[in-house]
């Protein structure tokens, strides 16, 4: 059975994590920066989260690195510097962000415990820790007219059907939609209107599209022009859904990122953007930048390269080859932004 690539790591993760620890708690680990000729190479020591006091009033780029364990900050721009990161997980893996900035990461514990924690820009300690009583908590989203927070649990509880769960204003127990022609529900991602895009695929490894519109209590099955192989992230880009698939087979399995128009119950594609020297990206991302005093989206996507162990960046839509690098990752899986306040 072909499930999500990471839960692979995972478990390969969990193993060799077990055998140095004798079964107890992974070490922690810290990353200590060093010069590149793009972006800061990651290094290892021990020791918990940290960040530059000076990176606080920057905007700060999240890349969560799977097998490491952590959550490393960089500058966004300006050499997209080392300044920080966040240790104390087992296996995060989804990011999200709101409009204040807040950064929301999944995760689950050694326990087996689902989690979705929540941290201030440039803070090293959590606001709050939400139990996903759903299943393995993958990724997240957050609504930008109501604060409410979507996340794609992969499966279910007892590893059922997988769904997602929306938590009102980011807390408490939340209320959880399903599709049965979505099996495995993958990545998720709201609209500026507040309509709420999943991915994922069948058990029989058949890619899915879902949507819940606002205000709406039915995860609705979209139909897509587009064989998808495995599925990647999904992010609006202010006009668009973009559609990611992890190791797309016509494009001799580089990571490709679909624009598509949705239109009810059809998604039709309307550029194809190839992510040259990329396999394995699954969440990726689409920054929202500053723009006088509004934001808007920026001309950039941001790709977390599991395979290729580093962080590039592609002109969007045109996608392309790699205009920035960010190398030394271990296992780079989910990138948000967090802007500073101006």
């Amino acid at each position: 059975m072909r499930h999500l690539w990471s839960a692979v790591g995972i478990l390969v993760a969990s193993a060799a994590l077990a055998s140095c620890s004798g079964g107890g708690a992974p070490p922690q680990q810290r990353l200590i920066p060093s010069a590149s000729v793009q972006g800061s190479t990651a290094h290892y020591d021990r020791g918990g989260s940290w960040i530059l006091p000076s990176a606080k009033k920057s905007d700060l780029l999240y890349i969560s690195d799977l097998i490491a364990q952590v959550i490393d900050i960089y500058t966004y721009g300006h050499g997209y510097k080392l300044v920080g990161e966040l240790t104390g997980f087992f296996n995060p893996e989804g990011l999200c962000v709101d409009k204040t900035g807040n950064v929301y990461v999944t995760n689950d514990t050694s326990l087996g415990v689902y989690q979705i924690t929540e941290y201030a820009h440039g803070s090293t300690s959590p606001i709050r820790t939400i139990n996903d009583p759903d299943g393995r908590a993958n990724g997240c989203s957050v609504d930008p007219t109501t604060g409410n927070l979507a996340v794609a649990d992969f499966w279910g509880p007892s590893e059922v059907i997988g769904n997602v769960a929306v938590y009102r204003k980011a807390s408490g127990t939340p209320t959880s939609y399903s599709n049965p022609n979505i099996y495995y529900d993958y990545y998720c991602a709201y609209d500026d209107k507040g309509n709420l895009f999943v991915d994922g695929e069948t058990e029989g490894s058949v890619f899915g599209l879902g949507e819940l519109a606002k205000g709406g209590n039915t995860l609705n099955f979209v139909n897509i022009d587009q064989t998808i192989y495995l599925p990647g992230g999904v992010q609006w880009d202010g006009k668009y859904l973009a559609v990611g698939d992890q190791v797309a087979v016509k494009h001799n399995f580089t990571s490709t990122i679909y624009q598509m128009s949705i239109n009810g119950s059809q998604a039709t594609t309307v550029n194809t953007m190839i992510l040259t020297g990329s396999n394995q990206v699954a969440q990726f991302w689409i920054p929202r930048i500053h723009d006088g005093a509004k934001r808007r989206y920026g001309d950039r996507l941001i790709a977390p390269n599991q395979d290729g162990k580093d962080t590039l960046f592609y002109d969007y839509p045109s996608g392309g080859s790699p205009t920035v690098t960010i190398p030394g990752e271990t296992d780079p899986i989910g990138a948000t932004l967090s802007l500073a306040k101006k």
